[in-house]
């Protein structure tokens, strides 16, 4: 399991720009809902479709950021001669 997490959450910084992107994916998402709301229906499809790549991009981004937070948390608590070593 703690591999798996070192994997997943072993670049922050790539997570909260996944993330980040995602957020701004969802809002044109909505934007485009609400284009389609006004003028014709096949903008709303578009935004369903948005919005749904938009939640996937978020989540990864969200997965990684939490896989690194629990993984210090992990490392704080566990005594300093049971750390794995690089």
């Amino acid at each position: 399991m703690i591999k798996l997490l070192e994997k997943i959450g072993q670049n922050p910084q790539v997570s909260l720009t996944l993330f980040l992107r995602g957020l701004g994916l969802f809002v044109i998402g909505l934007l485009f809902i609400a284009l389609g709301y006004f003028y014709h229906h096949l903008w709303q499809i578009i935004g369903i479709i948005t919005l749904a790549l938009a939640c996937l991009l978020a989540a990864w981004g969200y997965v990684g950021i939490f896989a690194n937070r629990w993984l210090n948390i992990l490392y704080r608590t566990r005594p300093t001669n049971k750390r794995p070593t690089k």
